[in-house]
């Protein structure tokens, strides 16, 4: 049977032999799905121990074990057996199986026989993980396969691949400018951000790693983790921002895991589900919200950004019944922050892009001449975070003053 799996021009260095094969940058480039592809080729051809990790994976859902059933599916490709542990091929033998590495050590340092390791999302595996899993992958001939969007320049995986290239290896950086598939959407982001911030752009959608760790305002406090919702959790909450020519409309869905200990921790924050657009015509605003998150967003009680009345008056009347305006009242901005960051975590959800691009790009101003972080706030990359603080008002207000009953008074726009 003949196959036709299209790939872009750079996969065609995952065919050729090295012991590491490195490619990042910016978002849209097709990595992970070629990735995918080019290891169900070979894993057809040959028989082939497939190791797939990431840094965390508390469940095979957190693994590319969808995205390679997907593409199983998509191509029609023969001979695979798709289990809820394993992905297996009879006529070769090849076996993909699915790990992660930072609560797995000694189940990763008894793997034998490894052929390839594809490490996804590879911008979080610490230095202790890469030195668990590369003496573990000791078969000769064997490759670890790397793809990943750089975060921080002093980040495990760029330090070790990237400015401290190993020897035998293929290492790239490539882009939505080598993806000749490159969807409308993503074009349609990516324009934004170069025309509304380019330093920015250059990092999302450039894949250069960003130096200033210290500036961002979610520093340390999160990662990106796969998870469903759990019946003890607080949620969901739902929050709001409006935008449209240059600020995004956004809503989110999120959740708080209650603490064991209340007096020392608010426990852990999950966002769990994001709508982000531009240009969003007022009057597509409750189908786009409906598709994007919740078909019964008509009941639920979603607080919005008080500065656009008319909006939330409009979407009341069409099909938000439940949609109020937030209370603002002078430094809720920042109490708002350090509601954000008094939590043990915050896990954003990996289909939440729009999320993690913010909380890596958030920041406050940085002195230019002196380098040093100023108590200033940055008026951008704050949209989705801005609806998150909008979800959790209730929580923020009874944090700051538990002995306050809200007024009813809003203090200008800023909130």
């Amino acid at each position: 049977m003949k196959l036709n799996a299209e790939l872009p021009m750079w996969a065609a260095d995952l065919f050729r032999p090295a012991r590491y094969k490195i490619f990042y940058g910016g978002r849209g480039a097709a990595r992970s799905w070629s990735f995918a592809r080019a290891l169900l080729i070979k894993g057809a051809q040959q028989k082939l121990r497939i190791l797939c990790a990431r840094e965390y994976q508390k469940s095979i859902a957190d693994s590319v074990h969808r995205l390679l059933q997907d593409q199983i599916e998509l191509l029609r490709m023969p001979g695979w057996t798709i289990t809820q542990r394993q992905i297996e091929h009879a006529g070769t033998g090849t076996v993909f199986i699915f790990e992660g590495l930072r609560y797995n050590t000694n189940r990763i340092k008894s793997l034998e026989g490894i052929d390839i390791v594809w490490v996804e999302e590879a911008e979080s595996v610490t230095k202790d993980s890469w030195e668990i899993l590369i003496p573990t992958i000791r078969k000769p001939g064997s490759e670890i396969w790397v793809s990943f969007n750089p975060n921080l320049f002093e980040d495990a995986t760029y330090q070790r691949f990237v400015v401290n290239q190993p020897p035998n290896s293929i290492i790239k950086r490539v882009g939505w400018q080598d993806n000749p598939w490159f969807p409308d959407e993503l074009r349609e982001e990516k324009d934004y951000l170069y025309r509304v911030d380019p330093e920015a752009a250059e990092h999302v959608w450039g894949g250069h790693p960003r130096q200033t760790s210290e500036a961002q305002v979610l520093h340390g406090k999160y990662r990106i983790e796969a998870f469903e919702p759990h019946p003890d959790w607080l949620g969901p909450f739902y929050g709001a921002d409006f935008g449209f020519a240059q600020d995004p409309t956004t809503l989110v869905e999120v959740y708080i895991e209650p603490p064991q200990n209340r007096r020392i921790s608010q426990g852990r924050l999950y966002i769990h589900r994001e709508s982000w657009k531009i240009g969003l015509d007022l009057h597509k605003t409750t189908t786009r919200w409906y598709s994007d998150l919740d078909r019964h967003l008509f009941a639920r009680i979603i607080r919005a950004d008080s500065a656009r009345p008319e909006t939330i008056s409009y979407l009341k009347q069409h099909g938000l019944h439940r949609i109020t305006p937030v209370y603002k009242w002078p430094g809720s901005v920042e109490d708002g922050i350090a509601y954000l960051r008094g939590f043990e975590d915050i896990i954003i959800h990996p289909r939440c892009k729009h999320a993690a691009e913010e909380a890596r790009l958030w920041s406050y101003k940085v002195d230019k001449q002196t380098q040093e972080v100023l108590p200033v706030l940055v008026d951008k990359h704050n949209h989705i975070w801005d609806a998150v603080r909008y979800a959790l008002q209730k929580q923020i207000r009874a944090k700051k003053a538990p002995h306050d009953s809200y007024t009813g008074q809003t203090y200008g726009n800023r909130a």
